[in-house]
């Protein structure tokens, strides 16, 4: 990668700078409790693909992440004062309505420079069950080798108001459960691109995910929690 190329990537010092915000505010707005973050590989390239039931789950993993993290972040957020933000801090714009090509670049330049993308591969806000995911993480995950981290943010989504709506934010001070699980490969290592090659990692990577989900309702006794 040329220093050219290299400069128009989402900044890695914005993003160390992004995690120290983001510890300050999680830690003095809630309870993390981080579990696992050992699993998550000290160098190299690592996907962290997390479940998304509240706006407040990005921010979260920014903060309790173990490394700087730079996160697809839908363009809408990208408004008034918060667009030059979350550039400064290494964030990526996307668009999720089409193929962006601009933003899968940088996703891939992160990841070939030994970097941490994050995503939440449902695309957008719901359940946060995985029950439906998109092929952007495979085609992540299989073009550039990089083994993906599942992680389960608990506590946020089940939070509601008395209409049944999410709340804004979490209660303050209330307990939010982060938990981190084995990385894996989502190829078969011959970086085949192929629509078969991608549905099957997709496949194997919501089969995963799920299975780690379920892994951490049961560790942290959130059984009917998101």
């Amino acid at each position: 990668m040329t220093a050219t190329a290299d400069a128009e990537l989402p900044s890695a010092a914005g993003a160390v700078v992004g995690r120290g915000i983001g510890i300050g505010l999680m830690y003095g707005l809630w309870r993390p409790r981080v579990l696992g973050a050992w699993r998550i590989p000290s160098a190299g390239p690592v996907i962290l693909a997390g479940n998304h039931s509240h706006n407040v789950d990005g921010p979260m993993l920014i903060g309790t992440s173990p490394r700087p993290l730079h996160f697809l972040v839908k363009k809408e957020a990208f408004i008034g004062p918060l667009d030059p933000f979350l550039r400064s801090i290494g964030q990526l714009k996307v668009d999720r309505e089409s193929a962006d090509r601009t933003a899968i670049t940088h996703a891939l330049g992160v990841l070939k420079r030994g970097g941490m993308l994050g995503i939440f591969p449902e695309g957008t806000r719901g359940e946060g069950d995985f029950a439906s995911l998109r092929s952007g993480l495979a085609y992540f995950a299989v073009r550039s080798g990089a083994p993906i981290v599942p992680v389960a943010v608990l506590g946020t989504g089940e939070q509601r108001r008395a209409d049944g709506r999410p709340r804004a934010l979490p209660r303050l001070r209330s307990r939010i459960d982060v938990v981190f699980g084995d990385p894996f490969q989502a190829g078969d290592g011959s970086g085949r691109r192929t629509r078969g090659a991608l549905d099957e990692a997709t496949v194997l990577i919501q089969k995963r995910l799920g299975e780690h989900l379920g892994s951490a309702r049961r560790l942290t006794g959130r059984h009917n929690e998101t």
